[in-house]
């Protein structure tokens, strides 16, 4: 006899199959709302009109009634509902914050079927439509906490057929229902803008609603509360950035494949090493992310870390990448360094990816003709690496409007140009963490000093 299919099991094989997100209780709360209200005003909203079905636990997720009209639904909800336990009243719609457990307005227009002590009662999504699929799931232990995100084909298919034997075990009427259902989408296409933008939509939408929203946790001291917001966030975008690398990786693993295996078409192979380009640098950007937030999350003590480094050596080992993806963009580099420099002290792989990091902040919006010019200089006791910017148009001004604006202690987002970054302070912070003091006035580029090695 087969073991009984529950609602954790299938949270516990999605959690196998992907990598590890553990955060806090009120973290995953934050998490999921955001995640949920992205989902249903973003994306399921231009894809629900040809119908389809949504199954959630233990509470309902789903709530606005023209999804409700046009999706078949299901919720595997605790006995008592719509009256809640305290415990799960956190993963509430906080459709505003009046909500009240009491006074939950739940529609008939989907079936409640029982929750069993041994489904769990951690949050669980899947919308399933011809256009737009997606799986959302919070499980683990108390403030270890793990997010899932399925899109893919594969993971779709696998929890259909769990969900359709959990139907069978619960309620055979269901189970039918369940199975006409999904037999009506007639095709699977994959929602390659979802898959692309869910993270770093989700990433804005939590650095800008923390401030004010209401997520039912309960801060003792006021005074640390701005402090513990700006762990909440951190800790967010070190999972966050994460779970953007690792598809990316994957893309970037699947494209090496491809060239190598495989004869094609020049105008193909082309496009694939562009998009294995731009993985590259979605990689690198968020990596800089992960380490700001893992340094104001205190989770790194890099000072402890530092050691003797050639920068020269790095900065021409780096230099004919950079030349190449500013190249694309018609912008040069110039590299000026000196020979037999010092060393300095650093940590070499943070830097590298610091050091891309000011490369790309500092030519972010440039015109097609621009110049950055990369020097490293003696300065005393210290060695001195300055980023001068010569623009297409000397007239052009480094003014507000480009620059964007800060989301959180770690993120900037520029709406003209789609470009979210690591913020002006993280990166002086970041590069204070690893041995560099820098000076930046307006219009005169960036310079970073960096103390030299005593073994020289």
């Amino acid at each position: 006899m087969k073991n009984n299919i529950t609602i954790k099991s299938i949270q516990d094989l999605l959690v196998t199959d992907s990598p590890s997100m553990v955060v806090d209780d009120n973290t995953s709360r934050r998490i999921w709302w955001c995640a949920l209200e992205l989902i249903q005003k973003e994306f399921l909203s231009d894809y629900y009109q040809k119908g389809g079905l949504w199954v959630a636990s233990p509470l309902p997720v789903i709530y606005e009634n023209k999804y409700l009209n046009k999706l078949n639904g299901w919720l595997f909800a605790p006995e008592g509902f719509p009256y809640f336990n305290h415990d799960y009243a956190g993963y509430l719609p906080q459709i505003n914050s009046k909500v009240k457990e009491e006074s939950f307005d739940y529609s008939p227009n989907y079936k409640i079927l029982n929750l069993n002590p041994s489904d769990g009662y951690e949050p669980f999504l899947m919308v399933i439509t011809s256009d737009f699929q997606c799986i959302l799931s919070i499980s683990g232990e108390k403030n270890k906490k793990i997010i899932v995100m399925r899109s893919d084909h594969e993971s779709i298919q696998k929890v259909i057929k769990l969900m359709d034997r959990k139907f069978v075990q619960e309620n055979n009427n269901e189970a039918q229902r369940f199975r006409e259902s999904i037999q009506q989408i007639k095709e699977f296409k994959l929602n390659k803008e979802f898959l692309d933008n869910f993270w770093p939509l989700l990433s804005i939408r939590l650095a800008t609603k923390i401030p004010d929203l209401n997520f039912q946790t309960t801060v003792t001291d006021h005074n640390n509360h701005s402090n513990n917001l700006q762990i909440t966030e951190a800790k967010l975008l070190e999972a966050i950035s994460h779970e953007v690398r690792t598809p990316l990786a994957t893309i970037r693993t699947l494209i090496s494949s491809t060239l190598r295996n495989y004869e094609m078409d020049g105008t193909i192979r082309n496009r694939l090493i562009q998009i294995d380009n731009e993985c590259t640098e979605q990689i690198d950007r968020f990596g800089l992310i992960f380490n700001a937030s893992e340094l104001l999350n205190n989770e790194t003590s890099t000072s402890q870390q530092l050691a003797s480094i050639d920068l020269g050596e790095i900065l021409n080992k780096l230099s004919p990448y950079w030349i190449s993806q500013l190249k694309r963009r018609g912008i040069s580099l110039n590299i000026d360094i000196p020979n037999e420099l010092p060393e300095i002290l650093s940590n070499s792989e943070k830097l590298e990816l610091m050091l891309g990091g000011l490369i790309d902040k500092n030519t972010r919006g440039l015109r097609e003709g621009s110049t950055l010019i990369l020097e490293l200089r003696p300065a005393g006791q210290k060695i001195k690496m300055q980023l001068i910017v010569h623009k297409k148009d000397e007239n052009e001004s480094l003014n507000k409007q480009n620059s964007g604006s800060d989301i959180g202690p770690v993120l900037n987002w520029n709406p003209q140009t789609g470009s979210l970054q690591i913020s002006q302070s993280a990166m002086h912070k970041l590069l204070a963490s690893l041995g560099g003091h820098v000076t930046q006035r307006k219009n005169t580029g960036l310079t970073v000093f960096f103390p030299i090695s005593e073994k020289n």
